[in-house]
């Protein structure tokens, strides 16, 4: 199963690749423990370690695709991945996320990805931006 989402953000397309990859940053960001790396082919965890995978491709300020998986993933199924695109206009941005390989039964993680990624982070860069 692959599906596609897109939120838009009060934040430049810099502050939000940099807050993706920056442990301390995405902790707050998601208002969970996580621990990124900015450096391709580094692991990383989210949400408490819920969510494990790596950095495959790292296009500063534009393009970051992850291999992803949670722990309700069985053992024998793949890795799904993630692409996220930032396409910044007048200091707002586009964020599309494409998640691929997703097994048939994660349904779920669209409407995770909606209250546990785009909300946080709307609320987090609404903040931030306002000081």
């Amino acid at each position: 199963m692959d599906f596609t989402l897109t939120t838009q953000i009060k934040a430049t397309a810099k502050q939000i690749y940099k807050s993706w990859l920056s442990t301390q940053r995405h902790t707050k960001m998601i208002g969970s423990p996580s621990f990124v790396s900015d450096k391709v082919g580094e692991a990383f965890t989210a949400g408490e370690g819920y969510i494990t995978g790596s950095n495959i491709e790292l296009e500063p300020y534009n393009r970051i695709v992850q291999s992803w998986r949670t722990n309700d993933f069985e053992e024998n199924e793949a890795d799904s991945q993630i692409e996220i695109v930032l396409s910044e206009n007048d200091k707002k941005t586009t964020l599309t996320l494409k998640h691929t390989n997703v097994p048939e039964s994660g349904e779920q993680y669209k409407k995770g990805w909606e209250e546990h990624y785009f909300e946080p982070m709307q609320n987090y860069f609404e903040v931030l931006n306002k000081e």
